[in-house]
């Protein structure tokens, strides 16, 4: 017989308007989540009450915080520590981003107004938001930049990540990117190999990527590489343990180089095969912009 998880799990979804927090909700709510739109911070210990009463007949909840009720949201952090210091509920926060540009456009195809400017410029509320949203983010067990990914994705992304049933564990996720296409926002962590020799100037390198069995040798073979790949293999094996203590579920490693497509794809690979020797961790590689050039050609 399934054991009752009679402490309960609690998820609370909030972040930016028009990120995907619907979608979100949706797609815990198809995982079996007791979901509740829109609930105002203040009840916030009311409802963790009524789930710990419950002995396991609500066993998993999650709420949607938005600013829809920002006159309750200065009232979220004091609900959060009552619920830390008084009751043996667990949550986590899952904090739904994305761009400033990608906001805009989608407020435009939308047709809606952003319920912070609702006689201005969506843009206005965008930055009077993440003003008001900043130290939230800072508090987040999992944050997610759906500025890329279609919603499909992010409700596999969200299936992913809350289907996992290990005990304590903690995903580690590696990007590679490229700076010259910007910072993944959603990263805890960001390393720049830019200093590493670059296949791209090697004719028969060029066209292929750090997956490719002869960029990735090209990028390993070098001195500087094997040094750096030691001190950041130690500093990550210090710092996870200490986010898994400070109740993250997720940190996102960011690995960036130019153009996102040969020196972090491959560091980002190596990192996928070395990391998450414990049983209670999971690495994911992605890489974010390595076919970017080609889809632009095709474009």
């Amino acid at each position: 017989m399934e054991e009752l998880h009679t402490l309960g799990k609690l998820v609370i979804i909030t972040g930016m308007s028009g990120a995907g927090k619907t979608i979100a909700v949706q797609s815990l709510e198809d995982l079996g989540y007791f979901c509740v739109d829109n609930l105002p911070p203040v009840l916030i210990p009311k409802f963790a009450e009524l789930i710990e009463q419950s002995k396991g007949r609500i066993g998993k909840v999650a709420l949607v915080i938005d600013l829809r009720g920002r006159e309750f949201f200065t009232s979220l952090s004091e609900s959060l520590s009552f619920i830390k210091e008084n009751q043996s509920l667990k949550y986590e926060i899952l904090f739904l981003d994305a761009t400033d540009s990608v906001l805009v456009q989608r407020y435009k195809e939308s047709r809606r107004k952003h319920p912070l400017a609702p006689a201005g410029a969506p843009l206005e509320g965008i930055l009077q938001e993440r003003k008001l949203l900043e130290e939230l983010k800072g508090m987040a067990t999992q944050s997610i930049d759906t500025s890329s990914i279609k919603p499909a994705e992010l409700k596999e992304k969200i299936v992913a990540r809350f289907t996992n049933h290990q005990k304590d564990g903690i995903s580690i996720n590696v990007i590679s990117f490229g700076f010259k296409y910007g910072i993944p926002i959603d990263a805890d962590l960001i390393f720049d190999v830019r200093f590493l020799p670059n296949p791209h100037y090697i004719e028969e390198l060029r066209p292929n990527t750090g997956q490719n069995p002869d960029v990735y040798d090209y990028v390993m073979k070098w001195s500087e590489t094997q040094e750096f790949l030691v001190k950041l293999v130690d500093m990550l094996q210090f710092l996870v343990p200490k986010y898994k203590k400070e109740g993250k579920s997720q940190i996102v490693v960011g690995i960036g180089c130019t153009g996102g497509k040969h020196r972090s794809v491959a560091i980002a690979e190596y990192l996928g095969k070395v990391m998450g020797n414990s049983e209670t961790e999971i690495v994911r590689v992605s890489h974010r912009d390595s076919e970017r050039d080609r889809v632009e050609v095709k474009k």
